[in-house]
């Protein structure tokens, strides 16, 4: 017995139709499981500061630490179009408090991190 042929342009359409609500479901599931590592501190973040102003921003969260790592030249760019100067990047696993920590605002001694348990540096 021999199955069916199958319409080329059919099928496409079919597909197509099909592949929009998993993207959908995909985006959710990974923004899900973000929130969750960045509940527990464990995903990654861009930390930028800067000497002039004498500022740190936060960047993220992100699930790896190569999807931060591709994102942060647009922060950084970002920022210099501001004029900031002397900007230092670091990516790493925190749970920010304010993403944006300012001299002004007298947060900058605490670095605006909430303590994250982890043998990780």
């Amino acid at each position: 017995m021999s199955l069916p042929r199958v319409n080329n342009k059919s099928a496409g359409v079919a597909c197509g139709i099909v592949k929009t609500p998993l993207n959908k479901l995909e985006k959710q599931m990974k923004e899900f499981l973000i929130s969750l590592l960045n509940v527990f501190g464990l995903a990654w973040w861009v930390e930028v500061k800067t000497s002039t102003p004498r500022c740190i921003y936060y960047f993220g969260p992100f699930m790896t630490a190569s999807e931060a790592e591709s994102a942060k030249a647009g922060y950084v760019e970002d920022i210099e179009s501001e004029g900031a100067q002397g900007i230092n990047v670091l990516i790493q696993r925190c749970k920010p408090i304010d993403l944006t920590v300012a001299e002004d605002l007298g947060k900058i001694g605490d670095g605006g991190l909430w303590p994250v348990l982890s043998g990780q540096s």
